[in-house]
């Protein structure tokens, strides 16, 4: 069994109010077909569109927010989740005033190589 605190997985603090936490990946469990993060969006602060080969889901933990996945918006809130096909535009906009919290999980696992690449930015 593998237990992870999110005060003790790899943070990424982005300058544009994001902190990535990476909970889950290639790295730790190299078979694994999983990366899952958990990520804390200051409020005001806006997720970069953009988009993957990998599907994945946002279940929003906590606050509310704006979340765009192709031509679709729509208002998210804590206990929703959002689905996400593979290679579809996605992002995620905090508008409320305290912090929005979600946990992301993606198949197929984003290859090492490319959550280096996240933590490089």
């Amino acid at each position: 069994m593998r237990v992870v605190d999110k005060s003790d997985a790899p943070a990424l603090t982005r300058n544009d109010g994001l902190v990535s936490h990476i909970l889950h990946s290639q790295h730790e469990v190299s078979e694994t077909e999983l990366t899952i993060t958990w990520v804390d969006v200051e409020p005001g602060a806006c997720q970069v569109t953009h988009e993957h080969d990998p599907e994945q889901v946002y279940v929003i933990l906590s606050g509310t927010g704006v979340m765009t996945v192709g031509d679709e918006q729509r208002a998210v809130a804590a206990g929703e989740l959002v689905h996400i096909p593979a290679t579809t535009e996605h992002g995620l906009e905090n508008t409320g005033d305290r912090p929005l919290e979600y946990v992301s999980a993606a198949t197929p696992a984003f290859p090492a190589a490319e959550v280096d690449e996240f933590y490089d930015q």
